[in-house]
């Protein structure tokens, strides 16, 4: 743009932030307080303390509109079942008797009464609690938690926008209560839910808030007519209201579609649109609608989602082409910076040639101040920054390390026979029977054991230098000794090491592959007090050395039963990192299959003969718009074909994955050509294991019996309950018993307790089958 092409009232506004503070604050307090080492007001001063210092940060770095009540202690939706009055009948009384326990209880469970299932949150890894609605919820507006945060930033002095979700993404998300009727749509729900947000928006009005903001990232997914009529009937509600504050309606995510002009028509005030590559087509459409003339339009021109620096001459360029389409254009990132780390700053151990490549949600404030005043102020205000900008640009098109000429030449050579086995399915079962001599309904676990704070510090006291790496090699062996006669003890049929030196089922591959690169800081809320530190894809990757071939055999030296490889999938390390965006992501999966297919291979080589290769994110990373599902699905599995198609048909190949919509992909995980699969079921009550008959997947499977995210202890009772409705959709010969995933988070007593059940339904059930009857 020119210095004439500018908006003077231009300002910078973030969608929201990270929570977790420079220090992971939040988790510490959190889980602290659920130990009952915190007082629930030390809670609440460290959760005030948090949003004041992000609010002021942002403040400082030039945003000039702060959002309010994207804070959670758990979950954001789970904050708005709250608001609307959503409660579960089985934890009204907990809320009633104590709002922060039974808030909680919700989240985690307790050991009276299940959560509420969680689920990814769109195609990111963050994980959300769904809302249970059923014909006979009634709604009630509480929106106390929104009006104090609100004031906080006020008090401070700041221009703060409360965000809620919008009404027609929460209920698009829910999903039909215990009991309610066959059929049942939570969307039918709407009218008597609106009420409900006309007095959540009268309260923030009350309080002095001029804007705010409503999320409806559902929309720039595949809509119904109905559905894009629910959301045109709300919008003419809510924005008809006659004393209410600006609302401002964010879709990110990706483009808004058909939904665009429905929007557009409404009389809200104005619209957040996502401007970068996953939202192509947003400006088009809008141009085509004819814009927004009188309303605000906030552009989404920052990648919220990845932690590379903008190319900010581009980003100015599509500002200053919006400026002719809205009555006033803002510059924002693309979603919440929620999905980032903090501060790249901190991270004193990265090459500094890299270093100046990346940004995280404090640098991402910094080019959205940047960005904001060239739109305000013209090019010639901001000339120095972009002069540094195109510098570090060209310094990463240009940079040796991101390029590896044998990796190329491997992946470049690559044929479809590569990623198949040699066997098909129906001839490789009979060998693998024959040779592991399982029992029907097999027990097994995910992979991980719980990480005990002692496995903490060992790991704390080698990276410090208090322990030499003989002494920590030792304690790995002790823990897996442990492990192993634990399983052993405990009857289980297929064993694992437990993982004890691994810090993260992603991190630990990628600090062994050229490539990657891990942070210290970069810390990014997957859901509740869990944080991941997912490390950044910067150049080609290879495999040096084996990685996980000398703690496998190690733990089958130690017992005569099957011990499982434990490997990351290919797609799940890209979806748990931060990918390079200068090659196609499917060239980048490619090269980390093959890397895999060498770990695979030593693996089996050793003497392994059943390897288990984790895909939890092939249904996050699926893209939101079904005419994209067969692109991406195509290079996903066949990566994952790719890592596992040069095994021996004797050799069984696993596949775990979790907390997602696994129907739309069933056709997929049928494609990916696994001997058995493992799937999270226990929440659902085993829908999967329906989805799967219904689809006639002909492999084994093990739905998940155990919600490793509860503290929570199921019964054998209850174990074996769900085993039978596995039974009647899989059958005997098909059905393998395990938890819904791994076990790192859990503590030693409930781990125990939770397994020893698990055998012992499996056992039932198979003494039932056996022509025994019931136990």
């Amino acid at each position: 743009m020119t210095s004439e092409s500018t908006s003077a009232t231009a300002t910078a506004t973030v969608f929201g932030y990270p929570r977790q503070g420079h220090h992971r604050e939040l988790k510490k307090a959190v889980e602290g307080y659920w130990k009952g080492r915190v007082t629930a007001e030390a809670l609440r001063e460290t959760t005030a303390a948090l949003r004041r210092a992000n609010w002021e940060e942002l403040a400082a770095a030039g945003i000039g509109e702060v959002p309010t009540g994207d804070f959670s202690l758990y979950d954001h939706v789970l904050d708005t079942s709250v608001m609307v009055g959503a409660i579960p009948e089985r934890h009204r009384a907990a809320v009633a008797a104590e709002p922060l326990d039974g808030y909680f209880a919700m989240a985690r469970g307790s050991r009276e009464t299940a959560p509420l299932e969680m689920t990814k949150w769109f195609d990111t890894n963050y994980h959300y609690l769904v809302p249970e609605l059923g014909p006979d919820t009634v709604f009630a507006a509480d929106s106390a938690r929104q009006v104090a945060e609100f004031r906080e930033a006020v008090a401070l002095g700041l221009t703060g926008r409360p965000v809620l979700v919008g009404p027609v993404t929460y209920l698009l998300l829910a999903k039909a209560a215990p009991g309610a009727p066959a059929g049942f749509d939570p969307l039918s729900l709407l009218d008597l839910l609106l009420p409900v947000y006309d007095d959540v928006l009268a309260d923030l009005r009350a309080a002095g808030a001029a804007w705010v903001q409503l999320d409806e990232p559902a929309l720039v997914q595949d809509r119904t007519t109905a559905e894009l009529d629910a959301a045109d009937r709300a919008y003419h509600r809510l924005g008809g209201l006659d004393d209410r504050p600006k609302l401002l309606v964010a879709s990110y995510f990706g483009r808004l579609g058909d939904a665009l002009p429905v929007l557009a028509r409404t009389p809200v005030d104005g619209l957040a649109l996502d401007f970068t590559d996953s939202g192509a087509g947003n400006l088009a459409d809008l141009a085509a609608v004819g814009g927004l003339p009188g309303k605000r339009l906030v552009a989404g021109v920052v990648n919220g989602r990845n932690i590379w620096i903008n190319d900010l001459g581009k980003s100015l360029a599509t500002l200053g082409t919006l400026l002719g389409l809205a009555g006033r254009v803002d510059v924002s990132a693309s979603c919440s910076l929620l999905h980032v780390p903090l501060d790249a700053a901190a991270e004193s151990g990265i090459d500094p040639q890299v270093l100046r490549w990346l940004a995280f949600a404090r640098q991402k404030t910094t080019e959205l101040v940047v960005l904001a005043r060239g739109l305000a102020r013209g090019t010639g205000a901001i000339a120095t920054e972009l002069a540094e900008n195109r510098a570090a640009l060209a310094s990463r098109a240009g940079s040796a390390l991101t390029r590896d000429p044998a990796v190329r030449a491997r992946a470049a050579a690559v044929t479809d026979a590569d990623g198949r086995r040699s066997q098909p399915y129906p001839e490789r079962t009979v060998l693998q029977r024959a040779h592991l001599g399982l029992p029907l309904l097999p027990t097994t676990t995910i992979g991980s054991f719980p990480q005990t704070d002692e496995l903490r510090t060992a790991r704390a006291d080698l990276r410090a230098g208090r322990l030499d790496g003989p002494g920590y090699d030792k304690r790995i062996e002790a823990e897996i000794r442990e492990v192993i006669a634990f399983q052993e003890e405990a009857g289980l049929d297929v064993l694992v090491h437990g993982e004890p030196e691994r810090n993260d089922m992603v991190q630990y591959f990628a600090e062994q592959l050229t490539g990657y690169l891990a942070t210290r800081h970069g810390w990014v809320q997957s859901y509740g007090s869990r944080y991941v530190r997912p490390p950044v894809l910067v150049g080609d990757i290879s495999r040096p050395d084996p990685m996980t071939v000398r703690w496998t055999a190690y733990a089958q030296s130690l017992t005569a039963r099957p011990v499982k490889g434990m490997l990351t999938g290919p797609v799940t390390m890209l979806a748990w990192s931060f990918v390079r965006d200068d090659q196609p992501v499917a060239e980048t999966a490619r090269q980390v299959a093959l890397a895999l297919r060498d770990e695979v291979g030593d693996l089996e080589a050793g003497g392994t003969s059943v390897i288990q290769v984790d895909e939890p994110a092939l249904r996050e990373t699926l893209p939101l718009r079904a005419a994209e599902h067969a692109a991406y699905l195509a290079w996903a599995t066949e990566a994952f074909r790719l890592t596992t198609g040069g095994v021996r048909p004797q050799t069984q190949i696993h596949t775990h994955m979790c907390y997602a919509e696994f129907g739309d992909i069933i056709n997929a995980i049928d494609d990916l050509d696994a001997d058995v699969i493992s799937l999270e079921a226990a929440r659902s009550h085993m829908e999967v294991a329906r989805e799967l008959a219904d689809h006639g997947y002909p492999r084994e499977a093990g739905p998940g019996v155990y919600d490793i995210h509860s503290p929570r202890v199921p019964s054998a009772g209850e174990a074996a309950a769900l085993l039978r409705t596995g039974l009647d959709a899989l059958g005997a010969e098909r059905l393998w018993a395990n938890p819904d995933c791994g076990l790192k988070t859990r503590a030693w007593p409930e781990t125990r307790a939770s397994l020893e059940n698990l055998v012992s339904a499996a056992r039932v059930v198979r003494t039932e089958l056996a022509g025994g009857g019931a136990a």
